[in-house]
């Protein structure tokens, strides 16, 4: 999964780019059944920027006063009636955009996409065949605004009818909601009535005669007082027919005679025929939207102008995009999200990073083309980044964006079998993806993409059904690659999507052989008739002798038990593979999949890679989680919806196959960033049931080194925070940890007895969740390690109170906390509330003589304190010997460890110091650790004066040795 470049340092306002579309012809075979998108799409992007405050018709805001038309009361009162309900109805939003924040519409979010005018000549030219050596040359076209739609043509005509088409994702439905509700805001003064349809509600099966009026009221009955006066409307009538491919208009005369009275029925598409023919209402003003392959099943003579929807040609329209979703405002503290929100600087470094990529790297702008593809892009880093509703996975990203783009889709209206267009493109596309994948290449040569596309086609309806794909789709799913070096090649137009559909080609059951298929459809026959003729043979022999013959027949109910283990063992062999992309050995040193997919977004900030250096081998690891996310019951729901049902039997097969390969390669101890990728597959799978039995062997979390995100920390507590094992170790050391983070995580620390969390930069504030967490009644932590986090003694103040009521903590290390001599002396006066605990480290605090000694006189009084470390510290030569007189005192009590040595002798516990030492070589203040070091130095060689023992002589200079060693690594002196 690799979409990224390793990225300068660059401004966020730069120059204004040129076209991201590549040199070459290698376009033409995506639209070679189209027109080639014309690289001039880019020379205006002035228009967005002066428009995307929701003016969708490129002036001031007209206020919404009705015309000469609609002059008497009762009217206006409907008008304005209308306006507000059409208004309520269209600025609802799906499910899927409510994520971007409770502020977010189409009014503050929205950009304009470039529209191009075509001419008849252009659309009507025959398709060019696929060649890259000899393309096209690019005509020029002129940009149209929305407001610029109905002006006159070219001769001062009168423009009637447009028709704006384009490909799938180019963001005509947005389009058309904008345009709708800037009339409802009074900001499209051109028309004093604009009536919309939708093709979909009129292609709905078992159409029975209806009248132009009854349409109209029907849908919209607060129109009834105006109905009257729609034939003297004139243009500043608007029909908007969105999406008219659903439509099978017929314009010939004996199929769709002449009908003119708004009044008398007719069937809804002889009535659209007969508005788009001006022969009913031939005043009034259509807008008509269809993707590019249904254009001409309206004759040119009956159209005014053609305009070509060509999404965000510029690198600009694009950030102008990204900025207005990414800095709507935070959810209220009423949603159901997890995590701390996210600051208005944190998103508008996102938008920065982001906006560099483009800037720097071209692919992401050439798949950013399409306005869809700029949501998916927005939509994964609020699922990465902001707080998100509980259980949203990326698999469930995805089937939604599939969903808003091709929901309902039929792939041709004019079929009778009707096939989905997501389900085609599953089929095919989904071929092209898995190839990709089992081939480890995310880049693909015209000819691969051929066999794929026209991989079984023989019949001519077959043929049109490819037609009307490349034209409609294809471009959706591949772009032409522009890195360098791989001209003439084609990408998937993210490299994630090219894993899903992998995934979704698996999990569908479209990875069969022709001997597959040919042998499963004989055998679901075989069982079907085997069973009939078996029944009657059963009744046949009672009368006759052909007891022999329902005996066969039975055999035949054999087979398809037979071919079920086949499938099985064929599952298998995907579960196999998929496991073995997730834990492959050569990846296990790499980000996790969570931490790539964000860099593939946001680039890296870095210098580029030289052109002779070998490229990264292509990863494909969230291939496995997809797998694992299209299995879960709520995106086959949605997967149903659209066309490409998962059998619940072909589910749970694939699942358990999935969990044998889980159960035996999982119990090997993996990385901290594969162990991460591990728990994400299952938060994808949403199978509580299904990861508990996987996960019953899980005894170890270590995480250390992983960026905990938000999401990760969701991830993480929702897969094991449900578990009832007790967890041996939880190793979340250096995990940029926050206090939200420790919240989320609180059910999985319950179920910990080892618990690191050092080196979070963990302040006072997350000592209250600390000590919630030593409160609780089921907190089983006996280890708790918490060094180096900036507690001081305000965040210890807060610690002493869940160690007094804690039962089960022993170990607990303080160091490099910053506690100075107030924390030191806070510990000293409530440690006795204590009663268990065995070993405390407070080395490297800061702490003086006076505050050393009191903490050392309590622990020697403590009844279960066995150790205390004190290393360091700022301790005189004095003190140092006092606290050695202590320990000598009495028998019994905590040992003290502030030094290296003991007396004469080497301490015991030399090496638990140094490989301290050794592990935060590189974190601690590095003048500080010389200094101490220097000290420790000077202990030992008073040490070897103060002996005459050669065999302690020996260990003072073995250890002696290894400080020297330690020195010369840090560049001081004294080796």
């Amino acid at each position: 999964m690799q979409w990224r470049s390793h990225l300068p340092w660059t401004s966020w306002g730069r120059k204004l780019r040129g076209p991201f579309w590549p040199p070459g012809n290698h376009g033409q075979f995506l639209f070679h059944w189209n027109q080639p998108l014309e690289a001039q799409c880019s020379e205006f992007p002035f228009r967005a920027f002066i428009r995307y405050q929701g003016n969708s018709v490129g002036g001031p805001a007209a206020p919404g006063r009705p015309g000469q038309l609609f002059r008497s009361i009762p009217v206006m009162e409907s008008v304005h009636r209308y306006r507000r309900i059409l208004g309520e109805w269209f600025i609802r939003l799906p499910r899927e955009e409510r994520q971007f924040g409770p502020t977010f519409s189409l009014d503050t979010g929205h950009v304009d996409p470039v529209i191009l005018e075509s001419t008849p000549d252009e659309l009507l030219r025959p398709p060019a065949e696929p060649a890259l050596a000899h393309p096209h040359p690019p005509m020029e076209r002129r940009s149209l605004a929305l407001s610029q739609l109905f002006d006159p043509d070219a001769c001062g005509r009168r423009v009637q009818t447009v028709v704006l088409y384009g490909t799938v994702g180019t963001g005509k439905s947005t389009l058309v909601r904008k345009m709708v509700l800037d009339w409802c805001h009074g900001r499209l003064p051109s028309f004093e009535l604009v009536i919309p349809f939708s093709c979909e509600d009129l292609s709905a099966p078992g159409p029975t005669p209806i009248s132009l009026y009854q349409m109209v009221t029907r849908r919209y009955p607060h129109l009834k007082e105006v109905l009257p006066l729609l034939d003297r409307a004139g243009p500043r009538l608007l029909f908007v027919l969105h999406g008219m491919e659903r439509l099978n208009l017929d314009f010939r005369m004996e199929s769709t005679g002449l009908h003119g009275d708004p009044e008398v029925s007719a069937v809804p598409t002889t009535i659209i025929v007969n508005l788009l023919r001006k022969f009913l209402l031939p005043e009034a003003s259509i807008l008509v939207t269809t993707r590019a392959s249904a254009v001409g099943r309206i004759p040119t003579k009956y159209v005014g102008r053609y305009g070509e929807i060509c999404g965000f040609s510029d690198t600009n329209l694009q950030k102008l995009y990204f900025q207005l979703r990414l800095n709507q405002p935070a959810c209220g503290p009423g949603a159901s999200t997890v995590g701390a929100p996210v600051t208005p600087a944190q998103r508008d470094n996102l938008v920065e990073m982001l906006s560099r990529n483009l800037e720097g790297h071209h692919q992401i702008a050439a798949a950013c083309f399409l306005p869809s593809y700029c949501w998916l892009v927005c939509a994964t880093l609020y699922f990465l980044h902001v707080p998100t509703p509980v259980g949203q996975t990326l698999t469930g990203i995805y089937t939604s964006f599939l969903r808003l783009n091709f929901s309902g889709e039929i792939l041709d209206s004019t079929d009778p079998s009707r096939t989905s267009l997501m389900a085609y493109a599953a089929r095919t596309m989904g071929k092209l993806a898995y190839e990709g994948v089992a081939s480890r290449k995310t880049y693909f040569s015209e000819k691969d993409v051929r066999e794929c596309l026209e991989s079984g086609v023989k019949t001519e309806e077959e043929f049109r059904l490819l037609h009307v794909f490349r034209r409609d789709a294809l471009r959706f799913f591949l772009a032409p690659c522009v890195e360098s070096g791989k001209q003439g090649t084609f990408v998937f137009t993210v490299p994630a999507m090219q894993e899903y559909l992998a995934a979704l080609y698996i999990v569908l059951g479209e990875r069969k052989t022709a001997w597959q298929r040919v042998v499963k459809e004989a055998v679901e026959l075989a069982g079907r008739v085997g069973e009939d003729v078996s029944l009657v043979l059963s009744v046949l022999a009672k009368l006759l002798p052909l007891r022999m013959l329902p005996l066969l027949f039975n055999l035949l109910k054999v087979v398809p038990r037979v071919f079920g283990r086949w499938a099985g063992k064929s599952r298998e062999a995907v579960a196999q593979a998929m496991v073995l992309e997730m834990f492959r050995e050569e990846d296990y040193y790499n980000d996790d999949v969570l931490d790539q997919l964000g860099a593939s977004i946001l680039g890296v900030e870095g210098p580029r890679r030289h052109p002779d250096e070998p490229p990264d081998d292509e990863v494909f690891e969230l291939f496995p989680m997809f797998m694992g996310g299209l299995l879960s019951s709520r995106n086959r729901v949605v997967l149903a919806q659209l066309g490409c049902p998962i059998k619940n039997m072909d589910a749970l097969e694939n699942a358990q196959a999935i969990k044998k390969k889980l159960v035996k390669l999982g119990r090997q101890g993996l990385p901290p960033s594969e162990l991460m990728d591990h728990l994400f597959f299952h938060y994808e799978f949403q199978n509580q049931h299904f990861s508990a039995e996987v996960l019953s062997n899980l005894h170890q979390l270590n995480l250390a080194g992983v960026r905990m995100t938000p999401l990760k920390c969701s991830v993480v507590a929702s897969v094991l925070g449900s578990g009832t094992h007790a967890l041996d170790e939880v190793n979340l050391a250096s995990c940029q940890l926050d206090p939200a983070g420790l919240r989320t995580l609180m059910p999985v620390f319950l179920r910990a007895r080892k618990l690191g969390l050092q080196l979070n930069n963990l302040g006072p504030e997350a000592c209250k969740d600390i000590r919630d967490l030593l409160l609780h009644d089921q907190c089983q932590v006996t280890t708790l390690r918490l060094s180096n986090n900036p507690l001081t003694a305000a965040g210890l103040a807060l610690l002493v109170e869940g160690l007094s009521g804690n039962t089960s903590l022993t170990h607990l290390s303080l160091l490099h906390t910053g506690l100075a001599d107030e924390g030191l002396e806070l510990l000293a006066a409530h440690l006795e509330r204590n009663r268990q605990l065995r070993e405390l480290n407070v080395a490297y605090n800061g702490a003086g003589d006076a505050a050393a000694l009191a903490l050392a006189r309590a622990a020697r009084e403590h009844p279960s304190l066995e150790l205390l470390h004190l290393y360091f510290n700022e301790l005189s030569p004095e003190g140092r010997r006092r606290l050695r007189e202590l320990e000598g005192t009495a028998p019994g009590g905590a040992r003290v460890v502030a030094s290296l040595t003991e007396g004469a002798a080497v301490s015991e516990h030399w090496s638990v110091i140094l490989g301290e030492i050794q592990r935060n070589l590189h974190s601690w203040e590095r003048g500080r650790v010389q200094r101490h070091l220097a000290m420790l130095l000077r202990d030992l060689e008073d040490s070897q004066g103060a002996t005459l023992n050669p065999w302690r002589r020996a260990q003072l200079l073995r250890v002696e040795g290894k400080v020297k060693s330690l020195l010369e690594h840090l560049g001081g002196p004294g080796s």
